[in-house]
């Protein structure tokens, strides 16, 4: 059982952490996520954001994210900075299309997250022929477990029959992504048979960080056990080598580094990764705080604030308290995932010290 780094493991993270120093200085921006709604046909037992049917914020009109994407547009490479829709579910939006094919007009290619709820045929070629390059599915677990974890009854049939529509699509690139928790740890090798006879290729597994309704659900969290055994389950399924499985990039995991990724950890956030919340606020990945936005689309120029600002996520310095202050893997993991510091930048969760216990 891996725990601790091996010498072959500290080389390659030494190297990665040179990476990561680098990719600060530089910063260059390569994905923009735009959380385009915060409505949603579901209600997600681990959702950390308000999102429900109705969201008292209204979606932001593509029109001012448009600007935004032309306003970056002199100062990066379209081909190479890729655009995700997120929400909410973004497709309760009925102009993904058209926003799509202006991004495709402006060359920069885009793709979706979502629950595969209003994802039939029809929509489906109608996002493709706009351009849609990708997308990532959420599948919990078979039918009890899936809707247990989604609250709408129609969310298991839908995402299997979205699935169905990118397996059968050539050339689309997608992925399904599994909450592992503690009602449905038991049947991960069932599920990845599952998916591997539904003809996937990608699957990505991750855990709840305790935040927002997850805090308050204990059956969403896993063990320290089970943690340990959902990194073994990684192991061993990817040198089965007949599906190509990955732990999310979330936290730092020790003596599994390079082990359960494709690649060793990185924080991306505010690194290479940016989004546009729905309210306008510029931040890296949606699932981070209130408390680490660097501006709003309203009132800051986003490009600007991403050469300007984002400072706390490329100087990590500030994070070496608590039970990072003495950690002697600190350089490697620098304070773990941005969205896993509460608003006085503690450290909420850590990956690594849930292993070596």
């Amino acid at each position: 059982m891996a725990k601790e780094l091996s010498f072959t493991q500290k080389l390659k993270l030494d190297l990665y952490a040179r990476l990561t120093d680098k990719m600060a200085r530089e910063h260059v921006l390569r994905t923009i996520f735009w959380e385009c709604t915060l409505r949603c046909n579901a209600a997600c037992r681990h959702c950390g954001s308000d999102c429900h049917v109705s969201s008292s914020i209204k979606d932001m009109p593509s029109s001012d994210f448009l600007k935004v994407i032309d306003s970056v547009r002199p100062h990066v490479d379209p081909h190479k900075t890729f655009v995700i829709f997120t929400g909410g579910e973004p497709l309760v939006r009925n102009d993904l299309d058209a926003v799509g094919m202006e991004l495709c007009k402006r060359e920069f290619p885009w793709g979706i997250v979502t629950n595969g709820i209003l994802l039939d045929k029809k929509r489906f070629a109608s996002l493709r022929s706009c351009g849609m390059h990708s997308a990532t599915v959420s599948l919990d677990g078979f039918e009890e477990d899936h809707i247990w974890m989604r609250g709408n009854p129609l969310a298991f049939k839908n995402a299997v029959n979205a699935i169905s529509l990118m397996v059968q699509e050539p050339g689309f690139i997608f992925d399904v992504v599994t909450c592992a928790n503690s009602r449905n740890f038991s049947s991960l090798p069932q599920l990845k048979e599952f998916l591997i006879s539904s003809g996937v290729r990608q699957w990505r597994i991750f855990t709840v960080f305790p935040l927002g309704r997850a805090a308050r659900d204990p059956m969403l969290q896993l063990s320290g056990e089970q943690f340990t055994e959902l990194m073994e389950f990684i192991v061993k399924t990817r040198e089965e080598g007949r599906i190509s499985v990955s732990y999310g990039c979330e936290g730092f995991l020790g003596g599994y580094e390079g082990k359960v990724r494709d690649n060793f950890y990185i924080c991306q956030a505010g690194l290479s990764v940016a989004s546009i919340l729905s309210d306008g606020s510029i931040s890296a990945c949606p699932s981070i705080r209130s408390d680490f936005h660097q501006g709003n689309i309203y009132h800051d120029d986003f490009w600007s604030a991403w050469q300007n600002g984002f400072k706390p996520y490329r100087n990590r310095e500030w994070a070496r308290k608590g039970v990072c202050a003495d950690c002697k893997m600190f350089k490697y993991c620098r304070g773990n995932g941005m969205h896993l510091h509460d608003e006085n930048g503690d450290l909420i969760l850590c990956h690594y010290k849930r292993l070596t216990r």
